[in-house]
């Protein structure tokens, strides 16, 4: 006899029995019609001729193997099959959710933001329409696929239903073979809308990525610090600050009031080598643009012998090794009575900290989190709201963009007070020759083109997303910077290595003069 799944008396009285192949066909359907409608819009919105054809076969191909996948899961699996397709309706709905609110896409880089995202910051997420979108679109159908008694025949009917689905997949993509350069032109678009295959296969590369990324970093060739004078360098990496919102850059608004008063303070167009943190992290610490994992600045300046200290607020840096590596919450112990959600707490006590340096030259990383949405408005101090009113989300951003750019530039003008004030301490150390480099790990929307935050893959993001604030001051007399001439119009990341290197005194295989803004 065929084999109907047990089902309890009371969940036998909500529904009755359905076979293994209606039940496929009911949970592919509604994967189509509520998880893929922004898949099937970026192809109308890109298609002119062929355009109902080539929507048709990809609504069957999307059927097809969304059966295959229920159908086999649930054969196999059984009650572990209900469990993983209730899962997957919930996280499409999260997941669509995200695609219609903030324009993104669920590719590789998007699932390495969620690995590397705390509950803090994925918490100001959190919203009544997110949680309405779970109930309506993920919860009701989970609740489905848990409780619907199912008859779940046997193999023989499964293996016949099987091959009939794959031979339309292959009688379709035949069919529409003219459309393989649509498809390899827009590859990473309609990859990261298809649901839940989007997900499903960028899951497995991330973890696969991060597999590789476990072997050793690369070591970079042994160099040597070639004087003894007495040199603090203090590498500031912003987040998510965007060029155009600097007064420096030519912005209206007085986003910058303080550095546009700073002396010898040199401003440089820059662009981001990546639109994430974890990557633009990455390249601003790194000597060259790769995906290899090379000895990164920290870890090489501190086996030179220089001492380094890493203070941060943020996440998703290669791995460092070196003797001091402190976080907000660490620092707020040390500091007890300050705030440790805004980014002064990585100022306290620096310059205690690098006077009481044993060794002459001394490296401090501040990874701040000043500018990461989606609440600009827990960035800073009340005291620095100086454009109003502000929005207090993304999602109210939305309706009224000119609030949220509100916020998110009182999160510059915070910046603009943090770097002041280091400025300031490190030019009263008359003693020390000192140095401060900012510069961001990527920028970010605020809804132009109704896209908002970061994170989209290169090729599609707006400038807005990758042109970054590169700001460097030196100490009177301490090096000399190239002209204009002797510099590209547009500087990357990896600037930030090579001149570190310098100000360092650190003669270095690694070392690449072309990248660096000063004389040796």
């Amino acid at each position: 006899m065929p084999y109907t799944s047990p089902t309890p008396t009371a969940r036998g009285k909500l529904s009755k029995p359905i076979s293994l192949a209606a039940f496929s066909a009911i949970v592919s359907l509604g994967t189509l019609l509520l998880y893929n409608i922004p898949f099937f819009r970026y192809v109308a919105s890109q298609v002119n001729e062929g355009k109902a054809f080539l929507l048709a076969s990809l609504a069957v191909l999307m059927l097809a193997l969304n059966y295959l996948l229920a159908s086999l899961t649930m054969f196999v699996l059984r009650k572990v099959g209900r469990l993983l397709l209730a899962i997957l309706a919930v996280i499409n709905a999260t997941a669509v959710y995200f695609i219609w609110t903030y324009s993104v896409m669920i590719d590789a880089t998007t699932i390495e933001n969620v690995f590397n995202t705390r509950y803090s910051e994925a918490s100001a997420f959190f919203s009544w329409t997110l949680w309405l979108t779970i109930l309506l679109i993920g919860v009701l159908p989970a609740l489905f696929c848990l409780v619907q008694p199912v008859v779940y025949g046997r193999l023989r009917r499964l293996a016949i239903h099987g091959v009939i689905a794959l031979a339309v997949v292959i009688a379709v993509a035949a069919m529409n073979v003219g459309q393989t350069l649509f498809v390899t032109q827009h590859d990473t678009e309609l990859g990261g809308l298809l649901q839940p295959w989007s997900y499903i296969v960028n899951t497995c590369r991330v973890i696969s990525f991060r597999h590789d990324e476990q072997a050793e970093e690369i070591k970079l060739p042994d160099g040597k610090i070639t004087d003894q004078e007495k040199t603090v360098v203090v590498l500031v990496i912003g987040e998510s600050a965007r060029k155009a919102n600097f007064q420096l850059y030519g912005y209206p608004r007085a986003t910058n009031p303080l550095l546009s008063r700073q002396d010898s303070l040199h401003v440089y167009p820059a662009n981001s080598c990546a639109t994430y943190t974890t990557a633009g992290t990455k390249a601003i610490l790194e000597p060259k643009n790769t995906d290899e994992l090379y000895e990164v600045l920290p870890n090489y300046a501190f086996r030179m012998g220089v001492d380094v200290s890493w203070r941060t607020s943020n996440w998703g840096e290669p791995p460092i090794h070196i003797d001091e590596y402190l976080t907000n919450e660490q620092l707020g112990q040390q500091y007890p009575g300050k705030y440790i959600y805004y980014d002064a707490i990585l100022l306290e006590g620096l310059r205690q900290r690098i006077e009481s340096s044993a060794k002459p030259k001394v490296l401090i990383v501040l990874h701040t989190s000043t500018s990461h949405g989606p609440k600009y408005v827990d960035k800073y101090p009340s005291r620095f709201e100086a454009f109003r009113p502000v929005a207090q989300n993304v999602e109210e951003g939305e309706k009224h963009p000119e609030r949220l750019v509100n916020a998110y530039d009182n999160t510059i003008l915070y910046t603009d007070y943090l770097l002041d004030s280091l400025i300031t301490t490190l030019r009263s150390m008359t003693d020390w020759n000192s140095a401060m480099l900012f510069v961001s790990d990527h920028g970010e929307s605020l809804g132009e083109n109704k896209v908002f935050m970061h994170g989209l893959p290169m090729k599609l993001a707006p400038k807005v997303q990758y042109e970054i604030p590169f700001l460097v001051w030196t100490s009177p007399g301490f090096r000399c910077y190239k002209s204009a001439s002797q510099l590209p119009p547009v500087l990357d990341q990896h600037y930030v290595f090579h001149s570190v290197l310098n100000l360092l005194s650190i003669e270095s295989p690694a070392y690449d003069a072309t990248h660096d803004l000063f004389m040796r």
